[in-house]
């Protein structure tokens, strides 16, 4: 199994953050996208913005992470009704480390679009990658991931009986 790198990035409001501090004890979904400009990544935002209720009570993290500067991360979450992290790596500090880099965007130079289901101590349980959108993991692929994570996380997952 991959541990994923505990990165450190500015969230939204320019406030440096730890990703194990963002994932604190709990699964998370870590998602790294091109930009607010692409609109494969407004779509597949819409489908994570359904599912934010439901990972907030059933105690599950969202990060996104892009190249945007905070500020215009801020402003794409706000629109777009999101209420969990996006961490900027404006100043590119990751991309290569990670291997993330989209090489067919030049112009842009933003990261290639992947979601990985992580356990709380940032182990990988999935990985999907979304450069064609059809890669990208279903609200019902995401649901199975994340049970999954959380039984094997989570000892009270079979209550024992009276």
């Amino acid at each position: 199994m991959t541990t994923f790198p505990d990165i450190a990035l500015p969230d939204h409001n320019g406030i440096p953050r730890q990703l194990s501090q963002l994932v604190g004890g709990d699964p998370c979904v870590l998602q790294f996208y091109r930009g607010f400009w692409c609109p494969k990544e407004q779509a597949f935002f819409r489908a994570l913005v359904q599912l934010q209720e439901r990972a907030e009570v059933a105690y599950t993290s969202f990060v996104s992470v892009s190249v945007d500067e905070p500020r215009v991360a801020a402003a794409f979450r706000a629109g777009i009704g999101a209420r969990w992290t996006f961490l900027s790596d404006h100043e590119r500090n990751w991309i290569e480390r990670l291997g993330l880099r989209e090489s067919t965007d030049t112009k842009n130079d933003p990261y290639r679009p992947v979601v990985y289901v992580l356990r709380p101590d940032l182990t990988v349980h999935s990985e999907y990658n979304g450069y064609w959108y059809w890669g990208r993991p279903t609200l019902d692929e995401l649901h199975r991931d994340l049970r999954a994570v959380t039984m094997e996380v989570r000892p009270d997952w079979t209550p024992s009986a009276p």
